[in-house]
């Protein structure tokens, strides 16, 4: 529906629209802005946002290679356990956000159904995947593992981006600036998680670019997402996809964690 409204830009606005039965629908336009077209300007801006939030933080968290490397074995196994704690946070936090945005989505799309497809399916999916990765042996190499990590996190990181990009795109400038500032802080965590497997290795200067890239670039696809394009049902799909691939990642995990634990009592 097209209204003609005189609207000021930078300001507040709430249109009422009321129909001919005398239903009415009340909008709230926290900040008066034009909609983001698709040029340079906004995909430049949308992609710095991006960056800010979720690339350089995860790079930055990926410097702490050279102290995870120095530190005994009971540092990397505290280190193992508080990667584990912060994808149960990313992903419960992916999930209570999808079952938000599905209940946005119209009742033809059937938003909870969505959540159940997106993050079990994944998770059924990667873990099929691993075991026909892993072989006859059943084992999985510590940079498979940190790649099933930056997987995890980037599908989160996703989530983030698509947040940041509608906040903006609705007019939520001071909610979009929180939340690349939130997201900044909290993400340098994430490339400690990343390259705790890889503890012990030597990983080529290659791997580590690439795992920061699949952990940070998707927070930059949503922000473009979400400041373009922003629908409730991809919303929904994207954020159940997150929190099932986490959930893989944290199983994943945790047989690695036990099968140093049976080391550690090995006489």
């Amino acid at each position: 529906i097209s209204i003609p409204y005189p609207w000021v830009e930078g300001e507040p606005h709430t249109v009422a629209l009321i129909t001919s039965t005398g239903l009415t629908f009340t909008g709230e336009v926290a900040v008066a802005a034009q909609s983001p077209a698709v040029d340079a300007r906004y995909l430049t801006t949308f992609a710095l946002l991006g960056v800010y939030a979720g690339v350089i933080p995860v790079f930055i968290g990926l410097l702490w290679l050279p102290f995870v490397r120095a530190v005994a074995r009971k540092w990397i196994d505290f280190f193992l356990c508080l990667t584990i704690g912060l994808l149960i946070f990313l992903g419960v936090s992916s999930l209570i956000e999808s079952f938000e945005a599905a209940a946005l989505v119209p009742a033809a799309f059937q938003g909870h159904a969505l959540v159940l497809l997106g993050s079990v399916g994944t998770l059924l999916l990667l873990t099929a995947l691993g075991r026909w990765r892993a072989g006859a042996k059943g084992e999985r190499s510590p940079a498979y593992i940190a790649t099933l990590i930056a997987l995890g996190i980037g599908f989160h990181n996703l989530g983030e981006g698509l947040a940041i990009g509608t906040s903006y795109a609705t007019g939520e400038i001071a909610l979009g600036t929180f939340l690349v500032i939130g997201f900044l802080l909290h993400n340098t965590t994430e490339g400690l998680g990343i390259i705790t497997p890889l503890a012990h290795e030597r990983p080529r200067l290659r791997l580590l670019v690439a795992l920061g890239v699949l952990a940070g670039i998707p927070t930059i696809l949503g922000a473009w997402l979400g400041g373009f394009t922003y629908s409730p049902v991809w919303t929904t799909l994207f954020l159940a996809v997150g929190a099932g691939a986490i959930a893989q990642v944290v199983f994943e995990l945790s047989r690695l964690f036990a099968r140093r634990g049976e080391g550690l009592h090995t006489p």
